[in-house]
């Protein structure tokens, strides 16, 4: 399944111009020295962009109403979430856990026994519902769906792993820390050294995200493009870079976090996964002139004979950009090759461009005021803001609501700062190389600060009285202004560039004529692939319900139209005050 494929000539080399950097894990032969910097801007005082614990505070308030909001105790899920915006929003929890656990002492310092054990039962508490997910996640039917759904569920119960160790190194430092950790049959060592009930968990979660790994796998081909994940098996074929960008960072992931602390526990196919899957990746001529990731490649005159990816649709969504940061991160912890790390940096530099912010002065590039006036349109936002296509006119997906908080997630991913501790075992490490690594990483994703908070505070700002956030971020920024498709600044109609995480796909030749592909929020309870019949009797439903429908008013908030604030929003709000303070942890240290 997983051979080296040749690259068809028609596809652009790899990306790097220049030679790669020579890993800090090999004598350097025919490569450039480790850089110093991977951002060109004079360093400056950051010092006002650092989060105070008040950020954390609201962190673990958007995490309550998350809760409180949308997880009902019983069904042990987010009932109005889909199979896998449900899988986001376990990652997100997992994440944010993982936050808790680490700075919660900041907020109540746990210097009394009382203390400490009131921060465990918070925890715990939020934990017991992600065990409780475990069970209720309908792992039937997302065997049955697209390969993107099935490595949703990888990536959220490694999450759910990696809070567990780190939970259970950081709050039982002198248990024994195997997960197959058996009770002592004395008392005394039983209460002395077993670890974390949570951590007892590990199995299971491992267990679920190996076997959605090789379900997720099966999507790997080389008959069409030379290589590349499909994204839907049961339309004609796409390879989307959401699909390949997921496989990518859920294989070295499982490579990563999958051993119990050994070496020999490690499988190599992860990681050789992950690095071919990178190497197609780059070499797709996915990525547009502006640095951003477009949304895949439909392969031309297929009925003819062809193999090449050569139709590609110009669509541009937040999570295309941020998913990959987490393979990015961990290509570069388990080779050394900082090659890995530049990249990312230059696709989070591209992003914050497409925002409207500019690195160099740290604030917009367009004057942002509540005028009633929305600034440019960017590319992925205005003011520097992070924004969907969908977001002003109020017209996202249940998809679609999702996509930002998945881009803060990966981003808080990337941006974890580079640690001696973590350097692999080997004959050869260049120590200096890694130095200069490091401090290049760190100022980079420094400079990143002030745009993450420009988007932590907006996010804030759209907020209802019930502490909910909304999809918009710059509502409230650019004054409340009500807006249509018509009226964003988008151009809704560009050539090749099918929304189709809104719209569903089209009936057409490229993307299948005997079915179609639907966002979840429309598929009216059957799968998301529907037959075109099954379509037919959607849109009747539609028609005979409209003249029953009662015209709503115009809600006073623009965060209210359409969907309205909804799990997947609340999640976006979590995702990114938390990649605010953990960043500014991170980097303050």
């Amino acid at each position: 399944m997983f051979i080296l494929a040749f690259l068809p000539v028609v596809i652009a080399s790899y990306k790097h111009t220049k030679q790669e950097y020579c890993s800090i894990y090999a004598v350097a032969t025919n490569c450039r020295p480790p850089p110093d910097e991977f951002l060109h801007i004079p360093a400056r005082d950051l010092a006002s962009d650092e989060a105070k614990t008040g950020i954390l505070e609201d962190a673990f308030s958007a995490l309550a109403v998350l809760q409180n909001e949308y997880y009902q105790i019983g069904r042990n899920t987010w009932p109005s979430a889909i199979d896998w915006t449900a899988a986001v929003t376990e990652t997100v929890v997992s994440g944010m856990l993982s936050t808790l656990t680490k700075s919660i002492d900041l907020i109540v310092p746990g210097i009394t026994p009382s203390i400490r054990e009131a921060q465990e039962n918070l925890i715990s508490s939020v934990y017991d519902q992600v065990v409780g997910y475990h069970f209720a996640q309908d792992i039937v039917a997302i065997r049955d769906q697209a390969f993107d759904d099935i490595l949703w569920v990888v990536l959220g119960w490694i999450e759910a792993v990696n809070f567990a160790r780190s939970h259970d190194g950081i709050r039982f430092p002198e248990a024994e820390h195997s997960p197959n950790a058996s009770f002592p049959t004395d008392v005394h060592a039983a209460l002395a050294l077993l670890p974390w009930r949570g951590h007892l968990w590990i199995p299971s979660f491992q267990s679920r995200a190996k076997s959605f790994w090789l379900l997720g796998a099966q999507g790997w081909d080389t008959a069409l493009c030379h290589g590349g994940m499909v994204w839907n098996p049961r339309l004609e074929p796409y390879k989307n870079a959401i699909t390949n960008e997921l496989y990518i960072s859920a294989s070295i992931s499982m490579y990563q976090h999958m051993s119990n602390g050994s070496v020999a526990d490690k499988d190599p196919l992860h990681l050789q996964a992950a690095i071919e899957g990178y190497k197609w990746l780059v070499n797709s001529n996915m990525m547009n002139r502006e640095g951003l990731y477009a949304d895949g490649f439909h392969i031309g005159r297929r009925k003819h004979g062809g193999v090449e990816c050569n139709i590609r649709d110009e669509m541009v969504y937040t999570y295309n950009q941020g998913v990959l940061l987490t393979g990015q991160r961990g290509l570069w912890d388990v080779t050394g090759s900082p090659s890995y790390l530049e990249d990312g940096h230059n696709l989070i530099q591209a992003v914050i461009k497409a925002t409207g912010w500019s690195l160099k002065t740290n604030r917009p590039i367009d004057s942002v005021d509540v005028s009633a006036k929305l600034p440019k349109w960017r590319g992925l936002g205005r003011g520097g803001i992070l924004e969907e296509k969908c977001d002003a006119s109020g017209t996202c997906s249940q998809d679609g609501q999702t996509f930002k908080g998945i881009y803060f997630h990966h981003l808080t991913a990337f941006c974890r700062p580079l640690d001696e501790d973590n350097l692999n075992d080997g004959d050869y490490v260049d120590l200096d190389g890694f130095i200069r690594v490091k401090g290049a990483h760190k100022s980079a994703c420094q400079a990143y600060l002030g745009w993450i908070k420009h988007n932590a505070l907006a996010a804030l700002t759209s907020r209802d009285s019930r502490g909910r956030f909304g999809m918009w971020w710059g509502s409230a920024i650019f004054g409340n202004i009500h807006v249509s498709r018509a009226s964003d600044g988008i151009d809704h109609d560009a050539v090749n560039a099918t929304d189709y995480r809104k719209d569903g796909t089209p009936n057409d030749d490229l993307w299948g004529r005997d079915s179609r592909w639907l966002p979840g929020s429309r598929k009216r309870g059957l799968d998301k692939q529907v037959t075109l019949e099954d379509y037919k009797k959607m849109d009747m439903l539609d028609s005979t319900e409209k003249p029953l429908r009662k015209p709503k008013p115009r809600p006073s908030d623009p965060n209210d139209r359409g969907r309205g604030r909804t799990v997947e929003t609340q999640v976006g709000g979590v995702a990114v005050l938390r990649a605010y303070w953990d960043i500014s942890q991170s980097l303050s240290s």
